[in-house]
């Protein structure tokens, strides 16, 4: 008798637990399942640019979240350039390179992001291979969060420590790229630095990655001229650029600013 009453107690709190789970409504469970499946926002400061010397196109991008280089940049030598970020859409950018065949930049944001229902908490920048750039920012993006377009490049960046990010970054890039010094993947670490100087993502720091294509300049053939990534580090901007002088002295005869007319036909 005494073993019967205590699986009584045992047992029906188990059962009404299990009654809770099964009636309750399928939306609040698919709403748990989701929170539970959903990957890590890349909230995060990036710039895509465009170099019409050499028609080399590139991406800086840096973030707290882990590999950021292995989601955020896209690209293709005499194609284009494409940083997703924010709740990244992945998709945006194979679909994007496919697009920029015959679209420019601008109608490739507006394709992209009004067929996507997620827009709102989307970041996307685009530069094609005529150096027409374009942004967008989803009015849901974590603040501070917001985009600088200029000539040959775009600078984006949300869940910032401020405004001040993306301004000195595009301030940075210019000063850089008017210079006349360096190359595409200079200005590039250049205005990455003055963002993360200004304060960056505001969680702090972890990864970051530096993609520059050109045709057939990467090794065996590729167009991934430079391809370099800071997966999990305390200052990975520093060590990313760090990085960029190893590249420059291990690849010594590629880092040649040589206009892509003269690059043709020495080829």
């Amino acid at each position: 008798m005494n073993a019967l009453k205590i699986i009584t107690v045992i047992a029906i709190p188990l059962l009404v637990t299990g009654l809770v789970f099964i009636l309750q409504p399928n939306s609040d469970r698919h709403a748990m399942t989701s929170r539970l499946s959903t990957d890590p926002e890349v909230n995060t400061f990036s710039i895509v640019a465009y170099d019409p010397q050499t028609g080399d196109l590139g991406i800086a991008v840096a973030s707290k979240v882990l590999g950021v280089g292995c989601i955020v940049p896209w690209g293709q030598a005499g194609r284009g350039a494409i940083a997703t970020q924010s709740a990244a859409n992945t998709a945006y950018g194979p679909e994007g390179l496919k697009l920029l065949k015959d679209k420019s930049a601008e109608e490739v944001v507006q394709q992209l992001t009004s067929g996507d229902e997620g827009r709102a908490i989307r970041q996307l920048g685009i530069v094609d291979a005529q150096g027409r750039a374009a942004s967008f920012t989803g009015d849901g993006c974590n603040a501070w969060a917001g985009h600088v377009v200029g000539e040959h490049f775009t600078v984006q960046g949300n869940l910032l420590a401020g405004e001040k990010v993306i301004e000195d970054m595009a301030a940075k890039y210019r000063e850089a790229s008017q210079s006349g010094e360096g190359e595409l993947a200079d200005w590039l670490m250049a205005a990455l630095a003055a963002g993360d100087k200004a304060g960056g993502d505001k969680r702090g720091k972890q990864s970051a990655a530096l993609m520059v294509y050109r045709n057939g300049a990467g090794y065996g053939g590729n167009d991934r001229y430079i391809d370099l990534r800071v997966d999990d580090h305390a200052q990975p901007v520093t060590e990313l650029a760090r990085l960029l002088e190893v590249h420059k002295s291990f690849f010594a005869g590629a880092h040649r600013r040589v206009p892509a007319a003269r690059r043709a036909s020495e080829e």
